[in-house]
């Protein structure tokens, strides 16, 4: 007779002790330090910087936070981080690239089964779970199956359309998730225990240096002009200096030269609650000091998946007084970034050159980089300075 071994008994984790949690996010290995009490959903959003992952009701009803967990959807706001270790899980944010989406995402699109998108990601998660482990469900059945979902626009019809449309397309099986792969996840996490803060590092994912910009219209362009206090001359004297310029840009630093005039840096952008973090390369393809023109093409990409390009082109006009800074730039954005208005967008960036161009005003008056980075513009800043300028497009 054997006598069967006792079943061990789990280890109790403190409030405030920091425990360690590995699992794989789309195709990708990932450890955190985080306290026994994070949910997987904050675990994503705040520590690996996936926000596709949207948090709704936080008791596992509205479905927004759905993912896949080991294959199978899951609530990630009711599921805690430290119960996932050694657990497969994929987001929206696997599910496809953003210049090659997944066919739900691209059907989605398609038949406007989205508004403001809150719903969507676990719309998206959900659809993919069902077709999955039930290709074979019937148009009937459907309205019924997405009902975990829960969205407060469309009314589901668009919905129901396009999981058809993409179960119709694909009577095999649907695809699977096509951004899943080994990369660095990004960002720096600040992890809150007791009344302490102690932040978790990720490294971020690199940035290829080919800079190609998408087809079609940019998602804003911006024709911008100030005038400084400055002569052109001295003002070419900084365009002159990459490191000079490059501590002219509001929330920018130059951190590496990749040779042929081809830059590595990063950038911050904090408008309200959004924060990002960009890594990016940066490309002179023209500098003409002569013709006083200045053409750059940048590229970068934030912990969350957003992206931006841009096409930009400096140019210095000699006036009487001083020089005329113009800056003609065409921005491609896709992910959080892109949620902002083009006029608010159009906004920031006037800020940011109007910054950028008083702050290239006082390098070249010392001759030195202006004393502390340049900061953005604040979202309370931003919005005062919107409200004044439509004030006096009135009075005018």
């Amino acid at each position: 007779m054997t006598t069967a071994e006792p079943t061990p008994r789990p280890v109790r984790a403190e409030a405030g002790e920091l425990v360690d949690v590995t699992f794989t996010v789309n195709g990708t290995p990932a450890t955190l330090k985080l306290p026994a009490r994070v949910t997987l959903s904050d675990a994503l959003r705040d520590h690996l910087g996936l926000t596709g992952t949207h948090v709704g009701c936080e008791h596992g009803v509205c479905g927004m936070c759905t993912v896949l967990v080991d294959g199978q959807a899951a609530r990630a706001c009711l599921l805690f981080a430290v119960q996932l270790d050694g657990a497969e899980i994929v987001t929206v944010e696997g599910l496809g690239k953003p210049d090659e989406l997944h066919p739900l995402q691209e059907s989605f699109g398609r038949n406007h089964a989205l508004q403001c998108g809150f719903c969507t990601p676990g719309f998206l998660m959900s659809s993919y779970d069902l077709l999955t482990g039930k290709p074979d469900v019937t148009p009937e059945e459907l309205p019924a199956e997405l009902s975990g979902v829960i969205c407060r626009c469309t009314g589901y019809r668009n919905i129901v359309t396009a999981v058809r449309e993409t179960q119709e397309s694909f009577p095999e099986g649907i695809p699977a998730p096509g951004n899943c792969g080994t990369r660095a996840l990004a960002g720096r996490a600040t992890v809150r225990v007791g009344d302490e803060r102690q932040e978790t590092e990720a490294v971020a994912e690199p940035v290829s240096t080919e800079i190609a910009l998408p087809d079609g219209e940019p998602t804003i362009a911006v024709e911008v002009a100030t005038g400084v206090d400055v002569e052109s001359g001295r003002v070419w004297d900084v365009f002159d200096d990459v490191h000079l310029l490059a501590s002219c840009l509001p929330g920018a630093e130059l951190t590496e030269e990749l040779g042929a005039d081809t830059y590595a840096g990063r950038a911050k952008v904090s408008v309200g609650p959004v924060k990002l973090k960009f890594d990016g390369v940066a490309r002179i393809l023209e500098h003409d000091r002569s013709a006083g023109r200045l053409r750059v093409l940048a590229q970068g990409r934030d912990t969350g998946g957003a992206q931006t390009q841009a096409a930009i082109e400096l140019r210095t006009e000699a006036t009487a007084g001083g020089t005329v800074l113009h800056a003609d730039a065409k921005v491609y954005l896709t992910g959080r970034i892109a949620q902002f208005g083009r006029a608010l967008a159009g906004d920031i960036s006037r800020r940011m050159f109007e910054q950028f161009a008083a702050a290239v005003a006082t390098a070249a008056t010392s001759g030195r980089a202006p004393e502390g980075p340049v900061k953005p513009p604040s979202a309370l800043k931003l919005m005062l300075a919107t409200l004044l300028d439509r004030f006096r497009r009135r009075r005018r």
